[in-house]
């Protein structure tokens, strides 16, 4: 039996892994969860599991939760998260990294540290530390494990295979909430509109990304420290179906697909199941929905955020960790209704026209990076 830790329980991701330890129950042992804002639901699942730890937001999230259970460890804040990923480090312990933003990463590399293995989902842990995450992988007998389904897809596509043999990895996007929009019309468009994803159920700031196309670019840059590739051997492709989640092209000219409903309990339960496959309770794909796919190329005219993520790796050190703040930072604003939609690629462009690069950032380096990039703009508006 795995034991799990979920950071981010009350999340998408943290949800359906949920749902999967639930339908498992001889094979998963829940024994921790972080949740932030969503209090209620943070408070449903340590009644209904038990629990030996928790991290929460505030001490106010923690004197409830204390109520509840009075045994339970309680962690707080950002430190919290990261003593929350060393628990019990002398365990053989699961870590699920489903955290939104940087606030991922130091966990990310506490898990590392103590040879934990780590599922992740969390983006910006690999687009701005992919570097630091690297290193320590090569001091550690940690495996990172990722659950996204775009890497997921290649993971399993690359299984067995020679990676000297591999020519392309593609990488299917949906398109987001406003792909058949023309540019002309996203000056203002409405934040309900941008949440609304055409194939996808996920939280707020992902589905914003979706919809200015800056995820794909952070899959790229994940991709490249996933797999070791150059990032001139990652592409994307829009598929609007969701259904082939990525293509591994090889030299010979074959190229292999990974296909399944859009549905993230299936790359959620591989990772937690591997290296062994067993019944999952996704979605089964209809293939009479195969005869109908669609796949253009994408343009970096309509969707520049991409074209800045590419840049951001190629330009590399901190330019990464720009790229990540300003765009987190710019998506609040909309959130908040504080911006506009196309603001957000604006913010990011200026933020990296104007950076000195650090070539070698350090976590302290990016941490302060973060937060005056952060702190600046948000001032601003």
């Amino acid at each position: 039996m795995k034991k799990i830790l979920i950071l981010g329980a009350t999340g998408s991701i943290g949800r359906q892994t949920l749902e999967i330890i639930d339908a498992n129950p001889l094979d998963f042992k829940l024994i921790g969860v972080s949740g932030f804002n969503n209090t209620s639901l943070l408070i449903e699942i340590i009644q209904k599991y038990e629990l030996s730890i928790a991290s929460v937001k505030d001490s106010i999230q923690a004197e409830k939760i204390k109520k509840i259970n009075p045994n339970i460890k309680i962690l707080i804040g950002e430190q919290g998260l990261i003593d929350f990923a060393g628990f019990n480090p002398e365990e053989d312990i699961t870590l699920i990294n489903a955290l939104v933003g940087m606030v991922g990463l130091k966990p990310t590399l506490r898990a590392i540290g103590i040879n934990r293995n780590v599922l992740l989902a969390n983006k910006e842990t690999l687009v701005v530390g992919g570097h630091l995450i690297k290193e320590a992988l090569k001091k550690s007998s940690s495996n990172l494990y990722p659950i996204d389904s775009e890497h997921s897809a290649i993971w399993q596509l690359l299984n067995g295979e020679n990676k000297s043999s591999v020519k392309r990895l593609i990488i299917t996007a949906s398109g987001g909430s406003f792909r058949d929009k023309a540019r002309t019309e996203l000056e203002d468009v409405s934040l309900e509109s941008a949440l609304n994803h055409p194939n996808w159920s996920m939280g707020s700031k992902i589905t914003i990304d979706s919809a200015t196309m800056i995820n794909k670019g952070f899959e790229i840059i994940e991709a490249v420290y996933l797999f070791d590739l150059g990032i001139d051997k990652v592409e994307a492709i829009l598929h609007q179906e969701s259904l082939i989640h990525s293509f591994v092209e090889f030299e010979d000219g074959s190229i292999t697909a990974q296909i399944a409903e859009h549905d993230m309990r299936l790359p959620i339960h591989y990772a937690m199941y591997y290296p062994e496959r067993k019944e999952s309770i996704a979605y089964k794909l209809d293939f009479m929905k195969l005869n109908n796919l669609h796949f253009k190329k994408i343009d970096f005219n309509r969707y520049p955020c991409l074209s800045y993520a590419i840049e951001a790796y190629k330009i590399g050190g901190s330019m990464r960790t720009v790229l990540n703040a300003a765009n987190e930072i710019a998506v609040r604003l909309f959130i908040e209704k504080k911006i506009k939609f196309l603001d957000i690629e604006r913010i990011i462009k200026e933020e990296m026209e104007h950076h000195q690069v650090i070539t070698f950032p350090s976590l302290e380096e990016i941490y302060t990076i973060d937060s005056e990039i952060k702190t600046r703009i948000y001032n601003q508006y």
